[in-house]
């Protein structure tokens, strides 16, 4: 299992961190532990081109492979396909140098028009990935597998970016989700989950309540995996190469 891809998801180490340091400082940290990629996260910018610049050169010198995490929906509120989020979303992508967007639903409905997402899903330069986020619009079974299933028979496969905590916020089951769409899996966000007395939380896959090597399994063995769980510690660059190690060696086998 050691060609596993395992990158950290910059919001593991917390917003407070990011807007102090800035993600560039942040993808160091995870480069120093031997990840093979980051993702940029959209809601931890600071603002500006500098900034966007930067982060797509800490890349570039460490080697490391570029996702951009729009916190866009490709529908919005009005149930529309929002273009203008998309093209931001793509834009960002770009500047950076990296490979893949990622986003959620959004307001998604079954059977809405895909026309104008068909462009977006035909460049050859960045792909969309799309996540099952924590609603219920867009983080429960049904109207992914619609989804998915519809712009298959237009004949354009969307990867999706399976996060196998969000389904707990969501109320579905996740062993079942994988299961589901394992078909259509082409990146993985590795997080553990615990139940408070009013809230669902993020915690290390080694303390979650949910089956996550069970669910790995069910899951694609050949696609990126990422740390989407808090990183917390003094040294956090072993923290992190501690983590990425489990990743790696996360059994597929029954």
């Amino acid at each position: 299992m050691n060609d596993v891809q395992a990158f950290v998801s910059l919001a593991a180490y917390g917003a407070d961190l990011a807007q102090r340091v800035g993600q560039a400082e942040l993808a160091c940290i995870a480069a120093a532990a031997g990840a093979d990629g980051v993702e940029y996260r959209g809601e931890l910018q600071r603002g500006g081109e500098a900034e966007m610049l930067e982060q797509g050169r800490v890349a570039r010198v460490h080697g490391l492979a570029v996702v951009w995490s729009s916190p866009e929906g490709l529908w919005g509120a009005d149930g529309a396909l929002d273009v203008a989020a998309i093209a931001r979303a793509f834009d960002a992508a770009r500047a950076l140098g990296a490979t893949r967007v990622k986003m959620s639903l959004g307001a998604y409905r079954a059977g809405a028009t895909l026309d104008g997402l068909l462009p977006w899903l035909r460049r050859t330069d960045i792909e969309l990935v799309v996540e099952n986020d924590q609603t219920a619009a867009a983080g429960t079974v049904p109207p992914l597998h619609d989804f998915f299933d519809r712009t298959l028979s237009l004949g354009e496969r969307v990867p999706m970016t399976f996060d196998m905590g969000n389904w707990c916020w969501a109320g579905d089951d996740p062993l079942a989700a994988a299961h589901a769409l394992s078909a259509h899996v082409g990146y993985i966000h590795c997080k553990g989950v615990q139940r408070m007395p009013a809230k669902w939380v993020a915690v290390p896959l080694e303390d979650s309540c949910a089956p996550w090597r069970s669910i790995l399994r069910q899951l694609p063995a050949d696609v990126p995996r990422a740390i989407e769980f808090p990183l917390e510690g003094d040294d956090l660059v072993q923290v992190t190469r501690h983590h990425l190690a489990l990743l790696r060696s996360a059994e597929h086998s029954a």
